[in-house]
């Protein structure tokens, strides 16, 4: 299979909790079905992302990032590579490097979409399509920023930064899925 084939998988398997995330949900699956090349950095009109929020084992604690080019607080994540067999493989590749954790325990059914505009690698504005997941920590995990990461920090999930997007929904979301 495909990645393509993969996010087209994911997404139709999925069963968002609200009418905006179906909305977007549909969107996504309308993007992948015109677009062979949705899921490649390439593909100008937009591409498919893939994204982590990490949890720590306690859950009382999400791993950000820093980002450079948004200059904001983010869950981890980016583009998929085509060594990427699926959108959890993606997530998960991303989170490893982004936070030097291994053993991270992903989800396999989505958390939340997002499109947002960027300008990205290709140095043209354009979309991410973003799938992101649920990712826990083991414990004592000791996160390593890397280059990608202008600062990577534990949070609070009760006490997060204030220059963040969506990640407080994420949070939210994620807390539900153990209550």
């Amino acid at each position: 299979m495909s990645l393509h084939a993969d996010a087209v998988s994911t997404l139709t398997g999925w069963l968002p909790g609200s009418e905006p995330q179906e909305a977007l949900r549909q969107a996504f699956l309308g993007f992948l079905a015109a677009r062979e090349d949705a899921c490649l950095r390439s593909c100008e009109a937009g591409h498919i992302t893939a994204s982590a929020l990490v949890l720590d084992a306690t859950a009382e604690n999400v791993l950000l990032t820093l980002h450079p080019r948004v200059g904001r607080w983010l869950q981890l994540g980016g583009h998929c590579e085509p060594e990427d067999a699926t959108l959890v493989d993606a997530a998960l590749r991303e989170a490893v490097e982004e936070s030097g954790i291994r053993g991270l325990r992903i989800e396999s059914t989505p958390l939340h979409v997002d499109v947002h505009p960027i300008t990205c690698s290709l140095g043209k504005p354009t979309r991410h399509f973003d799938v992101r997941f649920l990712v826990r920590a083991p414990v004592g995990a000791k996160p390593v920023r890397s280059a990608e990461s202008v600062d990577l920090q534990w949070w609070p999930v009760e006490a997060l930064p204030s220059n963040v997007d969506t990640v407080p929904e994420l949070v939210d979301l994620a807390l539900s899925r153990y209550r």
